[in-house]
């Protein structure tokens, strides 16, 4: 009969109650009177031979079955799970330590804080400017002819007619002068960007470190004592030099720097191009035009600026030899610095 089965599977649920002592045993319970399958959905199905004056009765005393089960689980999981609380996490003390990974600072980051390192013990403060540039301060201000060809499309990612990504961080040199009564003496790192083709040896982004000191009196010897101390503090005291003429637009008499080519002792090899020397920067005397452009008299204030490329000096001294390598975040490449 329908109640005697129905007194059966409660005695079992009882019965199996009391054996349950793990969260495995508990789950066995589930599947065994609570599943699609199980003991208590069997009930359900024999529910329908039952005569129809029975079934209400029959009914109800189920579902006490089932509440009965349901109940079994919901008490048992919440105190297996306090236990497991109380417990906490189970260590094994035989297994070896697991490693914990250090990071370590980009070779490009590295540089650039070494430079700025030397700059600040020579009394150089530190400004940063936008990368975002109107062309009035990115060339206009700095002396660039209208039909300069770093105005061209193929050498600036142009924005709008007039606003472009920055070509070097020099802008900064002149919001500085707009703002400020000399003396002043800053170096100005960042990112720069330039409309060319990515390849071993070039991106369309990099990174410069420029300076300028404008002060009264300002002379290229003075100029020429700054490059030569921060060349010999970053390269090495046992460097050789030498300054070559050269032209930029927001400087005048405008030189370029070689030193001793550092892999090869100046000896000659492939990354000097088998001369014997490395040009790392550009410098100049601040050209009269853009001091007036920033509203300042070239006849009362003077001064000199000088800017160098930091991802290729960190080429050489890392001896990379492919430049897209340093913006690939490959972990293995990066640890070893």
């Amino acid at each position: 009969m329908m109640t005697d089965k129905i007194a059966e599977i409660r005695s079992r649920i009882e019965s199996a109650a009391r054996s349950i002592a793990s969260s495995d045993d508990l789950e066995r319970f589930r599947l065994e009177f609570l599943s699609r399958k199980g003991l208590i959905a069997a009930l359900y199905d024999d529910l329908r031979t039952v005569a129809a004056e029975q079934k209400p009765a029959a009914g109800q005393a189920i579902n006490q079955v089932k509440r009965l089960a349901e109940g079994t689980v919901e008490s048992l999981t919440a105190r297996f799970s306090q236990e497991k609380r109380s417990a906490g996490p189970s260590i094994d003390r035989t297994l070896p330590g697991r490693m914990v990974r250090r990071g370590t600072r980009h070779p490009i980051t590295q540089t650039i804080e070494q430079m700025k390192a030397i700059f600040v013990s020579m009394g150089f403060g530190i400004e940063y400017g936008p990368e975002i540039e109107d062309d009035y301060h990115n060339f206009e201000a700095l002396n660039f002819a209208p039909n300069h060809p770093a105005r061209d499309m193929q050498d600036t990612f142009f924005i709008a007619d007039d606003v472009v990504l920055r070509t070097h961080t020099t802008p900064v040199q002149v919001r500085l002068l707009e703002r400020r009564t000399p003396p002043i003496r800053v170096i100005m790192p960042g990112r720069v960007y330039r409309n060319e083709a990515i390849s071993a040896r070039s991106n369309y982004f990099f990174h410069q470190v420029d300076g300028v000191y404008v002060d009264r009196h300002v002379t290229f010897a003075e100029l020429k004592g700054t490059l030569i101390t921060f060349a010999r503090s970053f390269y090495g005291s046992g460097i050789k030099y030498r300054f070559r003429p050269s032209y930029f637009p927001f400087t005048e008499p405008s030189l370029e720097m070689d030193i001793t080519c550092f892999l090869c002792s100046g000896k000659g090899c492939r990354i000097c191009k088998h001369t014997g020397w490395l040009e790392v920067l550009g410098a100049g005397m601040v050209h009269p035009n853009v001091l007036r452009k920033s509203g300042h008299d070239p006849e009362q204030v003077s001064g000199f600026a000088f800017g160098m490329g930091v991802d290729r000096i960190s080429l050489l001294r890392y001896g990379v030899d492919d430049i897209r390598t340093f913006f690939e975040n490959d972990v293995r490449f990066l640890n070893q610095f």
